[in-house]
C-alpha cells in the first residue's frame, strides 16, 4: 500500500514538473515574440510623435506621401510607406520597422534635421549607394560617386540630407533595382568615408552617367567635369 502511494506521489511530482516546464517555456516564447514586435514595429498605423513626423516629412519630400505632416500614422502614411518599401525591395507591410527606417536614414530617437553627415548610419547608407552604383569601378570613381551625392546635399536643387538625395524618386538605379540593399564591401565603405571627409574627385559634379547605357539625351548636354572609369561626371 505504501509503495503504491509513493508511486502515485512520484507521478504527481513528475506531472507538476512537466507542467511547470511547459509553462516556463510558453512564457519565454511569448516574451520574446513581444520583444521582437517592440523592436521591429517602431511606427505603425495609429502611432503618433516625432518619428512619424520624420517619416512623413521624408516621404513627402520624395513624392511618396501627399497628406499633411501631422505626426499621426494614418492610412495615407501606411500607403506611402508601402510604396517606399515596394520601391526599395523591402517587406511591404506599411510598418516602419528597423529596416524601413534605416532605408529612410532614420534611427530611433534621431532628430529630423538630418544635417549631420559624418556618422555611422550615413557612412553605411552612402557605402551602400556607392556599392550599388559603382562597384567594379576604380577606387577614385567610387569616391567620385559618393562626392556627387554629397554635392547634391549641398545644392539647393536637391534634398539636404544624404538619405533624401539617395532616395529621391528616380535618382539612382541602385535604389530602383534594389541593389541599395546589398551589403557594401570594405572598399565602398572606405570610399564613403573619403567622400564624407570632403574628397571630391568629381570636381563639383552633381550628375554622372555611363555613356554606353545612357538613354537620356538631356544628360549629354551637361558640362563635363571628368571621366573616371565608365562614368562621365558633369554639372
Amino acid at each position: 500500500m505504501l509503495k503504491k502511494i509513493k508511486n502515485k506521489s512520484l507521478k504527481i511530482v513528475v506531472i507538476l514538473l512537466i507542467i511547470l516546464l511547459l509553462t516556463t517555456l510558453a512564457i519565454f516564447v511569448i516574451s520574446n515574440i513581444n520583444k521582437g514586435n517592440e523592436v521591429e514595429a517602431l511606427s505603425k498605423y495609429g502611432s503618433r510623435g516625432s518619428e512619424v513626423t520624420q517619416i512623413q516629412t521624408k516621404l513627402k519630400r520624395w513624392g511618396y506621401y501627399t497628406g499633411n505632416v501631422d505626426g499621426i500614422y494614418g492610412s495615407l502614411t501606411v500607403s506611402a510607406v508601402k510604396k517606399f518599401q515596394q520601391k526599395n525591395g523591402l517587406t511591404v507591410d506599411g510598418i516602419a520597422g528597423t529596416k524601413t527606417l534605416a532605408a529612410m536614414g532614420i534611427t530611433s530617437n534621431s532628430s529630423s534635421g538630418g544635417s549631420s553627415t559624418n556618422n555611422s548610419s550615413n557612412v553605411n547608407l552612402l557605402a551602400r549607394a556607392i556599392y550599388g552604383e559603382a562597384r567594379g569601378e576604380p577606387y577614385t570613381g567610387q569616391v567620385a560617386v559618393g562626392a556627387v551625392i554629397m554635392n547634391r546635399v549641398k545644392s539647393s536643387k536637391f534634398p539636404n540630407t544624404i538619405s533624401g538625395v539617395i532616395y529621391q524618386s528616380g535618382a539612382f538605379d541602385a535604389v530602383s533595382d534594389g541593389q541599395i540593399n546589398l551589403n557594401p564591401d570594405s572598399t565602398a565603405k572606405k570610399a564613403a568615408q573619403d567622400a564624407l571627409n570632403g574628397w571630391d574627385p568629381s570636381y563639383g559634379a552633381i550628375y554622372y552617367f555611363n555613356p554606353s547605357t545612357a538613354t537620356n539625351k538631356w544628360i549629354w548636354s551637361r558640362p563635363l567635369t571628368v571621366t573616371i572609369g565608365k562614368h562621365r561626371f558633369c554639372k
